[in-house]
């Protein structure tokens, strides 16, 4: 399909959908063998091929119909980035150790900066400590 045609975009919530119901390895499947049956080249399947790769190999992880019925959060890339943006850009550096309590509080401050909350909060904070 071309860029934002209609029936590229239901191709893919189609899918989306299966997924969502648990058949992540199907829909790899089915991918592959479209690209096979469209006669696509090494070049232009490579995203397929790649998209199709990892349902396969997450395909454990990728349960939803169990995730969901077991109360599960489900993450998306919104909520990914959020963790990346938080948590891993303070902490994932070479060396470094956190108590959990302390680690605790960065984050609670770091959220509250990132959310555009600081002046809100130091304000409190002040009032607080006097």
């Amino acid at each position: 399909f071309k860029e934002a045609d209609p029936k590229g975009e239901a191709f893919v919530a189609r899918k989306a959908q299966a997924v969502l119901e648990g058949k992540a390895g199907i829909v790899a499947g089915s991918l592959r063998r479209k690209a096979t049956m469209c006669h696509l080249d090494a070049k232009s399947r490579q995203k397929v091929d790649e998209c199709a790769r990892y349902l396969q190999n997450k395909s454990p992880y990728l349960d939803y119909p169990k995730a969901l019925a077991s109360g599960w959060p489900i993450a998306t890339g919104v909520i990914e980035g959020a963790c990346a943006h938080l948590v891993k850009d303070r902490f994932d550096v070479t060396g470094a150790r956190w108590s959990v309590k302390g680690a605790e509080a960065i984050l609670k401050l770091r959220a509250v900066r990132a959310n555009g909350d600081w002046p809100e909060y130091f304000e409190f904070h002040l009032t607080q400590e006097h």
